[in-house]
């Protein structure tokens, strides 16, 4: 199988396993990227089965209305049943890097509220150690040189993603030279400690609770350790 059709085959499962989870009242939460796009126009087909949507991105909410789907604002819910999003990088552990669609912000609260986070990829995204990927790291505009700054002292090498601006309207620094990834947690709280900073892509303090790996041989289903 190529990609695409790796892609296909893991947001199928996906969809499986949420159907399985949800009621009539439920609400699913939608990631962005190509691998979410493609649970989302496979989920359209049961829109019936839950109540609506909530998206981490403008492009994932307007994707998700063109096929009839309710979406809410998180403000406007209490619970998100679910949350289906994929990954730029991915350990056996579930932590994750995440960002490439720029959406990291809104992926990280939307799984804050989700009961569960379910993380679909296939197979180039599994790693042994995090950071091949440069790491995103959104960054209020004014900050962007001082927060450049403060990523060099940690040893990263920033790059301004240029002529990207989040939904949230701020930009993102594409952060290189942070391979092999030592605490994965450590370092995604002293990113997050940088006066500028809105969040950075590392999912490792909040991982994954299940990744669904597409491969040549099939769904490798891989849970949070407990």
């Amino acid at each position: 199988m190529d990609q695409n059709q790796l892609k296909q085959a893991v947001a199928q499962a996906a969809v499986d396993y949420t159907l399985e989870r949800i009621e009539a009242d439920s609400i699913v939460g939608i990631g962005t990227g190509s691998t979410a796009n493609c649970f989302i126009d496979l989920i359209a087909e049961h829109k019936h089965k839950f109540l609506a949507t909530v998206a981490s991105s403008e492009g994932s909410a307007e994707r998700l209305r063109s096929h009839g789907i309710q979406v809410f604002e998180l403000n406007a819910v209490s619970e998100v049943t679910i949350y289906i999003d994929g990954a730029d990088e991915a350990n056996d552990q579930l932590q994750l890097i995440k960002g490439g669609g720029a959406a990291l912000t809104r992926e990280k609260i939307v799984t804050a509220v989700a009961n569960e986070f379910v993380c679909i990829a296939d197979e180039s995204k599994w790693v042994d150690h995090l950071g091949t990927f440069p790491l995103p790291v959104e960054v209020i505009p004014m900050a962007r040189s001082h927060v450049a700054r403060e990523l060099v002292k940690l040893g990263g090498d920033p790059v301004w993603r240029e002529n990207v601006v989040t939904d949230n309207g701020n930009l993102i620094l594409d952060v290189h030279h942070f391979y092999p990834m030592g605490s994965a947690c450590e370092l995604e709280e002293k990113i997050n400690q940088i006066t500028g900073v809105v969040t950075n892509g590392l999912f490792a303090v909040k991982p994954a609770d299940i990744l669904f790996l597409a491969t040549q041989q099939g769904i490798v289903t891989h849970k949070a350790k407990s």
